[in-house]
């Protein structure tokens, strides 16, 4: 699908992939973003974007949000705390898709691109491919995620709908908020310059995918992945552990803290300590990230810094 002149919907577009996002595509579409602002800022939209405020879970704004003129619906919108172990999160998740689906259904809007994670997976072998089986997520979000996938795959197969799935890697870069390893970091290291707090060993090892990237990734697939339930990878092929991370930041920021670990192989319940995803698929339809996974996240320690 070519993503030039056409009306597209960013649900949690205010938030930090979604905002980028918009970022990149309000030069050549029409760009209307629906936003709780639970985990947003519409400081962060360009000026040519239509916000509409409300929550996805009250069909009165989806209503509002989903109409007949869209080409397309980037769905992002969803409680994203990968560390909370409360299943109301997946039934909130489950119920924001459910909606949006149904609405799009309704009116006949047939596109979706869905920000899913590599969650989904649980603790598979790495490299771990899209069709790697069973899917055994340890984590409500990860429930969650594979949950939503499911109900749109449904749409996809049964509804006449065109749908992207993303299963993300750890995405960095500006706008991102405290939960997120980098920018908790950074404001541990300036309450307490003299030592660093690091959830478990340290040793958890994972990709990290600048944002620039992910949104270049994210737009390739849709216009060049044909299928009617596409399910890309979106990551690299190096990992960085949180011990990595903790130096880069220190360096950056000129420090030398003292590391104090909390213990044991994982920083909350649910979390995978080691991921990393397979993008050969991705490769294979023309996209690859230039940059390893400490790059990116020197990258975006360096923008999160001049960002506060």
């Amino acid at each position: 699908m070519d993503l030039s002149g056409k009306r597209l919907l960013v649900t949690g577009g205010a938030g930090f992939v979604g905002s980028h996002l918009c970022d990149r595509l309000v030069a050549d579409n029409e760009v209307r973003v629906v936003d709780d602002l639970s985990n947003g800022d519409p400081a962060w939209l360009p000026d040519d974007v239509e916000l509409v405020e409300g929550d996805l879970t009250d069909e009165s704004v989806a209503a509002e949000a989903i109409t007949a003129d869209l080409d397309m619906v980037f769905h992002f919108a969803a409680d994203k705390n990968a560390a909370r172990d409360d299943v109301a999160q997946y039934r909130l998740n489950n119920r924001l898709t459910e909606n949006v689906l149904e609405r799009m259904d309704e009116v006949g809007v047939d596109n979706i691109a869905f920000t899913s994670s590599s969650t989904v997976y649980g603790e598979a072998p790495r490299p771990t491919p899209e069709d790697f089986a069973p899917l055994e997520p340890i984590s409500i979000y990860g429930a969650s995620k594979l949950g939503e996938e499911s109900l749109i795959s449904v749409y996809a197969k049964s509804h006449d709908m065109t749908a992207w799935v993303y299963r993300f890697a750890n995405i960095v870069g500006p706008r991102l908020q405290k939960g997120a390893v980098i920018p908790d970091f950074i404001h541990k290291l300036r309450d307490d310059p003299e030592s660093l707090e690091i959830l478990g060993d340290g040793r958890q090892e994972k990709s990290y995918l600048h944002i620039d990237e992910c949104i270049d990734a994210m737009c390739h697939v849709v216009e060049h992945a044909e299928k009617d339930f596409n399910v890309y990878n979106l990551g690299t092929r190096t990992t960085t552990s949180v011990t990595t991370i903790a130096d880069i930041v220190a360096d950056e920021m000129g420090l030398d803290p003292a590391y104090e670990f909390t213990g044991g192989d994982r920083g909350w319940v649910g979390d995978v300590p080691r991921m990393r995803l397979s993008i050969e698929k991705l490769a294979a339809l023309g996209w690859e990230p230039a940059q390893s996974s400490d790059d990116a996240v020197r990258q975006a320690v360096r923008e999160l810094l001049d960002e506060h």
